[in-house]
């Protein structure tokens, strides 16, 4: 046991294995466990050139890892140094250690007693730990890169928008909102209940923050107050015949719609007025 820290109590720790063993038979299944073990020989021949060469591979893959992964800190850098070529066993089985491969990928390592096999399969998975390390280092790199761009164009287009106002250029969003609300009713005959919410809005809105939820639920009210046609009126046009051929003309088919149109006019035409009256095209009366 490496390292050993305790908190909420909760234990953690850093153990390392010391040898491969067995299990031929369980003696206690429940804490603390007692088993019979045997203990398999790890054919090596640490002296030979490829096993050397193999152990050499790990070690350098190991190294280029450590400083591309963040997640491994100083004490585990230190902590390689304990491994050399001339320990192929527990070199190959730490490489395996601090890989991400699955629990059957890291079972089948620890079952492998030769150690050059053993390498042959750790290799791969130190490798394709490197290539993901370096993927998560660019994708990174590219989320930071447009994060600052985003920044830096934000704070240029805000000390844009203070110069453009105090050069008397620009007016900032709100004020542009306030003043085309205002220029929508200029031309319009506003009723004086309607104008008296609609300047309660205006002076609501020129307070309120651009990025607040309730700027956008108030500019979204005033957009549909300010653009009703107030005072805009026209003659009605009651004339049957013509609605009529005006139906026939712009809509195929739909004949109890157009029959309950015309119902309506003519009854407008009696009245003489179709004002504050409701067609109900679908479903019961009320």
């Amino acid at each position: 046991m490496h390292k050993l820290k305790g908190e909420d109590d909760q234990i953690q720790f850093i153990a390392q294995g010391l040898q491969r063993f067995k299990i031929t038979r369980w003696l206690s299944k429940e804490p603390p466990y007692l088993v019979e073990v045997t203990y398999p020989k790890e054919p090596v021949d640490a002296e030979n050139e490829e096993t050397r060469a193999y152990a050499m591979a790990i070690i350098n893959g190991i190294k280029e890892l450590l400083p591309i992964n963040p997640l491994y800190g100083e004490e585990l850098k230190h902590y390689l140094n304990r491994f050399s070529p001339h320990q192929p066993g527990p070199l190959t089985d730490f490489a395996a250690a601090i890989t991400s491969a699955k629990g059957p990928e890291l079972q089948d390592v620890l079952a492998t007693l030769s150690v050059e096999e053993r390498m042959q399969k750790v290799l791969p998975l130190l490798r394709k730990e490197i290539d993901v390390a370096l993927l998560q280092g660019e994708i990174s790199e590219q989320v930071n890169a447009q994060m600052q761009d985003r920044q830096r164009e934000f704070f240029l287009r805000e000390q844009l928008k203070v110069i453009q106002r105090e050069l008397g250029i620009s007016k900032d969003d709100r004020e542009n909102d306030v003043d085309t609300f205002r220029a929508r009713l200029e031309s319009l005959v506003v009723p004086e209940r309607v104008q008296s919410r609609i300047d309660d809005e205006l002076n609501k809105l020129s307070v309120l923050e651009t990025g607040s939820p309730e700027y956008g639920t108030t500019r979204n009210y005033l957009d549909w107050l300010t653009s009703l046609p107030w005072g805009v009126t026209s003659q009605d046009q009651l004339d049957l015949p013509h609605a009529r051929q005006v139906l026939d003309r712009d809509h195929d088919g739909l004949k109890d719609v157009k029959e309950r149109i015309i119902e309506f006019l003519a009854e407008g035409t009696f009245k003489g007025d179709v004002g504050g009256s409701i067609v109900l095209l679908v479903g019961p009366p009320g």
